[in-house]
């Protein structure tokens, strides 16, 4: 039996905090049944709210698997740190933890770093539109094999989609039912193996980061499907290294204006800085 102890840091329903680490909804029922949940040494049966500076402790039979951290919350949104080799969509999806907040953008499963959910339908509706008129700004972190030079420029290209086979591919030319992608690269620190690139989308396609990079000789280290199985044993990756560390809230209107300019800054554990 785990032993797990959490310090409540915010006021929430117990529920909400042991979603965030990781429980299904069936997980808390259970541990509800049982009595398997203690708040500063009290045996908890209700799904009550806890406060901060109290101490949460669960009894389980194995510990979870911790999907997301709380970044910010107010009353329209989230923004949480989703990570990797989670699913955003689903019943066992985030958007079927969060208390039913709706994600307004994606990341790929194997793809970590910050997300927002709406927590009601205006939210989503005014998110969506911003979203829409490409009006938030997001950067990811990849580190990718090879010595890179990209200096901010953008690169363009075409994305082909190829649904059966759940990848896309790459072209400089247009090809019969290709988008058309625009992605700006910039290194952050450059090795002689590998280095770290921020990436900026302009156009927003399926694998798009990681499709582009490839195509461009630097795969992401970890990628399976679009880079080289003898570059991810080398470098010892079975989960790419693509992050999203940088959001900007702009565009939104009404009672959502308040979140204008709003910037959040997340670096994942494998880029300490970006100096």
């Amino acid at each position: 039996m785990e032993k797990i102890e959490i310090k409540i840091k915010k006021s929430e329903k117990i529920s909400n905090v042991l979603l965030s680490y990781g429980f299904s909804y069936n997980n808390i029922n259970k541990l509800f049944r049982n009595k398997d949940i203690r708040v500063d040494n009290q045996k908890i049966t209700d799904d009550t709210f806890v406060f901060p500076g109290q101490s949460l402790v669960v009894f389980s039979p194995t510990a979870p698997s911790k999907r997301f951290e709380i970044i910010f919350e107010d009353e329209n949104v989230f923004v949480v740190n989703k990570l990797s080799g989670i699913e955003v969509e689903g019943d066992d999806g985030l958007e079927g933890k969060i208390n039913g907040a709706i994600a307004v953008h994606r990341l790929d499963r194997n793809t970590e770093g910050l997300l927002v959910m709406a927590k009601n339908k205006n939210a989503e509706r005014e998110l969506l539109s911003a979203i829409k008129r490409q009006m938030f700004e997001k950067k990811y972190l990849a580190e990718v094999v090879g010595k890179t030079d990209f200096v901010g420029q953008k690169y363009t290209a075409y994305l082909l989609k190829d649904a059966k086979k759940s990848l896309v591919k790459i072209f400089n030319n247009f090809v019969q039912g290709s988008s058309k992608i625009e992605t700006i690269f910039k290194t952050i620190r450059q090795g002689q193996e590998t280095s770290i690139v921020e990436a900026k989308l302009i156009t927003g396609k399926t694998h798009q980061i990681r499709a582009h990079l490839a195509f461009l000789g630097h795969a992401i280290i970890g990628d399976g499907k679009y880079g080289k199985n003898e570059d991810n044993k080398k470098f010892k990756e079975k989960t790419q290294k693509l992050h999203c560390y940088y959001l900007k809230l702009n565009g939104l209107k009404g009672n959502m204006e308040y979140l204008n300019g709003k910037e959040f800054i997340l670096l994942p554990k494998w880029c300490k800085s970006i100096n």
